[in-house]
């Protein structure tokens, strides 16, 4: 895992054609604009997860048949 500090207005960049910049702290909130092509799916953690976790059961049942 890599850990950075970063100012507002200040970015990195992931693998080229992945952009991540602060664009905001408040409080404890820290808000974040992400540039990546269409190709490439950008959700939210708990989005996932729970994407993840509605597929599982899918998946083991697939296998049985």
């Amino acid at each position: 895992m890599l850990v950075l500090s970063r100012k507002i207005g200040e970015s990195i960049q992931i693998s080229g054609d992945i952009r991540v910049t602060v664009t905001q702290v408040r409080g404890g909130r820290v808000r974040l604009s992400i540039e990546a092509p269409n190709s490439v799916r950008v959700l939210r953690m708990e989005v996932a997860e729970d994407s993840l976790s509605q597929l599982a059961p899918e998946a083991v049942g697939s296998e049985q048949t």
